[in-house]
């Protein structure tokens, strides 16, 4: 399916939904961890250059923080914890999920067997 995006005199085709695979080869993985690292590394450098300062720093770290927060709950906290069927290919796949599931209810808490308490009460014995 292409989609046209773009007015006047410029027009570029997007192809959605593309077979591109993923990257296996452990080469091309840790180069694309390393420019990531990097790409985060010079935008935090640049905006410190832009405005020193204690206060950029602090906030500068909390942001950072709370982005990689944010990013756990998304590819490791539901999948383990709150949805375990659902694997998350992308950001893009999470929202989705999000839009998908909104409207259902969240799994009740897995009950106890009975187990712990029997062996509360042999313990107090």
């Amino acid at each position: 399916m292409f989609y046209s995006f773009g007015g006047g005199y410029v027009t570029a085709a997007v192809q959605l939904g593309s077979s591109m695979g993923d990257i296996k080869n452990p080469y091309l993985l840790y180069a694309k961890g390393g420019l990531m690292l990097a790409v985060g590394l010079l935008a935090s450098l640049l905006l410190l250059v832009r405005s020193p300062g204690l206060a950029t720093v602090a906030l500068l770290g909390v942001a950072i923080w709370g982005f990689c927060r944010a990013y756990y709950f998304a590819f490791y906290v539901i999948e383990h914890y709150a949805d375990p069927s659902y694997k998350f290919a992308g950001l893009f796949s999470f929202f989705q999920y999000l839009v998908r599931n909104r409207k259902r209810r969240p799994p009740e808490p897995v009950a106890s067997d009975g187990q712990d308490e029997a062996v509360d009460t042999a313990d107090s014995q």
